[in-house]
C-alpha cells in the first residue's frame, strides 16, 4: 500500500534510487574477465579463479604415440666450418681393425650440428676519400664518397633487424640500442634507431596499401579496435582481417571516421565484430556478432543477480549449445543443413527469452534484451553463410600484439610514429598468417627502397 504522506513517498523514492545506485556500484565492482572485456591480468582480487584443466596424471612433455619433433638439419650450404669426421677403429663384434674408407654396405653417417654466433656478427666497411696536393699550385683536391653510400650508416639487413626487434618483438628503442651495442659491438644512437624506423616505414608503405585494399575488397572480414596514444592524446588502433591478410590503421576516433579510415567510406562485405554502435551502419544481413562477447554479457547478467540472473543463465545455456553445434560442424560431424536445423530451436528459444527479458524489473537487463533483440538476426549469419565464424577471436588474437606494444611503448609521439606502428603490425601479422619469414621480407623491402626498385609483394609471395 502506497503511503499517503508526501514525505514518506519522497523517502521511498529516494531509497529506491539509492538501491539502484548500490546495485550499479556492486556490478562495477564485480567486473572481471568472465563478464566484461577486461583482460585476465586486470582481474580484481575477488574475481573468480580462471578455469583450469583437470590434471591428467601424465608426466609433462611428449606423450607416447605423439609425432616426434626432431631438430631440423641445416643444409650443407649453411655450414661455415669444415666437416669434422669420426670413424670407428675396432669392430665391436670381432675386435678386428676397421678400414677408414667407406665400403658399399656402410650406412650414412649420423650427424650432430652445433650453431654459434661469431664474436662480432657484423661486417664493417670503411670508405675513405683521399686528398691530393697539386705540385704546381699547392691546391688540395679531395675525392668524394658517393652520396648513396653517405646516405646510410647501417646496411639494410642490420636496419631491418632493428625494425624487426621493434615491430615484431616489441623491444624498446633503448633495448634495441643495448642489443646492437652488446651483441653486434656497434655503438648506435637512439636517434639513429628512430631514423631507421622511419626509413622502414616508407619502405613498407606499398605493402600496407596492398593489405588495406585486400581487406576492403574482401567479401567477409573481422574488425575490431582498441585504444592507442599519440603524445598522450587518445587514439584508436583499428584492425580488419581475413584468413590470410590483416591491416591496421591508427585513427583519431573510435567512431565512423575511424572505421572509414580503415575500410573506406563505402564498406563492402560481411563484418564480424562486437556490438559497438559504429557497426550499426551495416544491414543486419551483412553482420555477424561475436558470441564470445555475448557469453561475457550473459555472465555479467548472472553476476548482477536478482531478476537479471535467469536471463543470463538462459543466455549461457544458448551459448553452450551454439558452440557445441559449431564445433561439431567444423569438425565434420554435422553438415550445414544439419547445423541449420539444430540451431533453429535454439534461436527461437533465445528470442522468446529476450522478449520476456524486455519487461525485466532490472532496467539494465531489460535494456540489454531490447538492444540484443534489435540486432538478433546478426547473431546467426554464420549459420547460413560459408566462411564465417560465430566469434571475432581471429581479429582479437591479431590485435593482441598491438595491445602489448602499446603497454610497452605507451603509444607513439608523432604521426610518423603511428604510421610505423600500423605498417609494421600489418606486415608482421600478415606474414605470420601466411607462414612467411618476416625478417627476410623487411630486408628485401628496405633494400628495394634504397635502390629505388619495386617493393616485394605482401600478398601472393610474388
Amino acid at each position: 500500500m502506497e503511503p499517503t504522506c508526501a514525505g514518506c513517498r519522497e523517502l521511498l523514492k529516494r531509497v529506491a534510487e539509492l538501491e539502484a545506485q548500490l546495485r550499479e556500484l556492486q556490478a562495477q565492482l564485480g567486473r572481471n574477465a568472465s563478464n566484461s572485456s577486461i583482460p585476465p591480468s586486470a582481474n580484481p582480487p575477488q574475481a573468480p579463479p580462471p578455469v583450469r584443466k583437470q590434471p591428467t596424471g601424465r608426466k609433462p612433455g611428449g606423450q607416447p604415440g605423439h609425432s616426434a619433433y626432431l631438430r631440423m638439419r641445416l643444409p650443407a650450404e649453411r655450414l661455415t666450418e669444415p666437416l669434422v669426421h669420426y670413424w670407428p677403429d675396432i669392430c665391436e663384434g670381432c675386435q678386428d681393425d676397421l678400414p677408414v674408407a667407406p665400403g658399399p654396405d656402410d650406412p650414412e653417417p649420423r650427424w650432430h650440428q652445433v650453431v654459434e654466433l661469431p664474436e662480432i656478427p657484423v661486417h664493417v666497411t670503411e670508405y675513405q676519400a683521399h686528398g691530393r696536393t697539386c705540385p704546381h699550385c699547392g691546391q688540395v683536391t679531395w675525392a668524394k664518397i658517393p652520396e648513396e653510400i653517405r646516405a646510410h650508416v647501417c646496411g639494410p639487413r642490420l636496419s631491418a633487424t632493428m625494425s624487426f626487434l621493434s615491430g615484431a618483438l616489441h623491444a624498446s628503442k633503448r633495448g634495441i640500442e643495448e642489443f646492437v651495442e652488446t651483441v653486434c659491438k656497434v655503438p648506435i644512437a637512439l636517434g639513429t634507431i628512430s631514423d631507421l624506423e622511419q626509413e622502414m616505414s616508407k619502405a613498407l608503405a606499398s605493402a600496407h596499401a596492398e593489405a588495406q585494399e585486400a581487406v576492403r575488397q574482401a567479401d567477409a572480414k573481422h574488425v575490431d579496435e582498441t585504444g592507442w596514444k599519440k603524445a598522450g592524446q587518445k587514439r584508436w588502433l583499428w584492425g580488419a582481417a581475413t584468413a590470410g591478410v590483416v591491416c591496421f590503421v591508427i585513427a583519431p576516433t573510435r567512431g565512423a571516421a575511424g572505421l572509414a579510415a580503415l575500410l573506406g567510406k563505402k564498406i563492402k562485405g560481411i563484418i564480424t565484430s562486437d556490438r559497438w554502435s559504429v557497426y550499426g551502419q551495416w544491414k543486419l544481413g551483412l553482420r555477424q556478432l561475436c558470441w564470445a562477447h555475448l557469453k561475457r554479457d550473459f555472465q555479467k547478467l548472472v553476476d548482477r543477480g536478482s531478476d537479471a540472473k535467469d536471463i543470463g543463465e538462459m543466455g549461457l545455456d544458448a551459448v553452450h549449445v551454439v558452440f557445441e553445434l559449431w564445433h561439431a560442424f567444423r569438425g565434420g560431424g554435422l553438415s550445414r543443413g544439419q547445423l541449420q536445423r539444430q540451431i533453429a530451436p535454439v534461436r527461437q528459444t533465445l528470442r522468446e527469452w529476450l522478449e520476456l527479458g524486455c519487461a525485466c524489473k532490472d532496467t539494465k537487463a531489460a535494456a540489454f534484451c531490447a538492444n540484443l533483440l534489435a540486432v538478433e538476426p546478426a547473431l546467426w549469419t554464420f549459420v547460413r553463410k560459408e566462411g564465417l565464424e560465430p566469434t571475432n577471436n581471429h581479429m582479437e588474437r591479431l590485435l593482441r600484439p598491438g595491445v602489448l606494444w602499446r603497454k610497452n611503448a605507451f603509444g607513439c609521439h608523432s604521426d610518423a610514429g603511428c604510421r610505423f606502428v600500423e605498417r609494421m603490425l600489418t606486415v608482421v601479422q600478415t606474414l605470420r598468417l601466411q607462414k612467411r619469414p618476416v625478417l627476410e621480407f623487411l630486408y628485401e623491402s628496405l633494400l628495394a627502397h634504397r635502390n629505388a626498385q619495386k617493393a616485394p609483394a605482401l600478398l601472393g609471395g610474388g
